[in-house]
């Protein structure tokens, strides 16, 4: 095992669902009100290379904004403007505290670079792989080789008939979409760094001179790691998601409800921002190697994930926070390396590792 997929696999631990590298300052303007003790906010605390944002508007951005080109090819369009190199950024803060003895939680923030490859393009269906490139600024002050990361996969569906809704306690099923709610509609399905389901909802794009947004319905997701490693109290993320494309990136905004399932009560509510700005002059080839040499052994991971998707299922645990993810991480580290890729080796080797591993018996 190499030391870069050594060095890939402690940040994925540390950092899984999010950038891994601190904010250069503590500012966080967004914050509670005046009058109540100010908290550094929580987060990475590596810190990244700089790198240079390209503002100029995109060949994506000019192709979405032009005339006469049927609705659903302009929100296909909207969704492949995702694609690329971008710098993330991570913002989460708590606005609303239900019960006044909560104790006040520090805002989040962190950033990352990241590779946003256009898995599949279909006309119904589009699925965007989301991949950190990472060099870190070392104690002597030289930059890192680029620690490659699997990060989150989404995929959007056009009028889908169902979609896999979470239920709580590492449960999940899928649910029927009513015909009259699927006209025009996409559902957006988001996967963990091991192609595990996370959560999946329905919304439609709106289009205006300047803009393009997506907005979701409600839907219940399982607590992210920059929360389950920090609280408790609470078992679901009950939220919406937005997402708005813009001439240099994108921007997802999340509005989300904290439950506790045990008496079905509501603990705080967060605002969430991530930035994806499109960065140049970056080198993303070790992203791109390991997506290329990878892929195929992902694409098995998927397939069998859909078998057990199709009807409700139970997990041991949370992928992440128990680091179910560790053997798939090593299996694709190999091919990664070089290793030659044998898809019924693969197969067997996924379905054994899903078994023992992953579902509840």
């Amino acid at each position: 095992m190499t030391m870069r997929f050594l060095s890939g696999l402690a940040l994925a631990l540390l950092f899984l669902g999010a950038p891994a590298f601190a904010q250069d300052k503590t500012q966080f303007i967004f914050a509670w009100p005046l009058g109540e003790e100010s908290l550094k906010p929580r987060g990475a605390t590596t810190r990244g290379a700089p790198v240079t944002l390209d503002n100029a508007p995109s060949e994506a951005w000019m192709r979405l904004r032009e005339s006469r080109i049927p609705p659903i090819e302009r929100d296909r369009r909207a969704i492949l403007a995702m694609a690329g190199p971008y710098r993330v950024s991570f913002d989460f803060l708590e606005v609303v505290r239900f019960d006044p003895a909560l104790k006040q939680d520090a805002p989040y923030q962190s950033w990352g670079t990241e590779y946003v490859f256009v898995a599949e393009d279909r006309p119904d269906l589009i699925a965007l792989q989301h991949i950190l490139a990472m060099r870190v600024v070392q104690a002597d002050g030289k930059v890192s080789e680029p620690v490659v990361v699997r990060h989150w996969r989404q995929e959007w569906r056009h009028q889908a008939d169902r979609l896999l809704a979470y239920q709580g306690m590492n449960t999940w099923a899928p649910r029927e979409v009513p015909a009259a709610e699927r006209g025009g509609a996409w559902v957006q399905s988001v996967y963990q760094v091991d192609d595990s389901p996370r959560y999946a909802a329905r919304g439609r794009w709106e289009h205006s001179e300047g803009m393009s947004t997506w907005i979701s319905e409600e839907t219940w997701r399982p607590l992210p790691r920059r929360e389950f490693s920090v609280r408790k109290d609470y078992d679901v993320l009950v939220g919406t998601n937005r997402h708005t494309i813009t001439a240099a990136g994108w921007v997802q905004e999340e509005n989300n409800l904290k439950l506790a399932m045990a008496d079905s009560r509501y603990v705080a509510r967060e605002y969430g921002v991530a930035r994806y700005e499109r960065i140049k002059d970056h080198d993303f080839s070790a992203a791109q190697r390991y997506f290329t040499r990878t892929e195929p052994f992902w694409a098995e991971v998927r397939a069998a994930w859909a078998e057990i998707a199709a009807k409700r299922f139970t997990l041991r645990a949370q992928p992440d926070q128990a680091q179910l993810f560790v053997p798939f991480f090593e299996y694709a580290a190999k091919l990664d390396e070089g290793a030659a890729f044998d898809r019924d080796e693969a197969r067997a080797f996924i379905r054994r590792t899903l078994q023992e591993r992953y579902l509840a018996p």
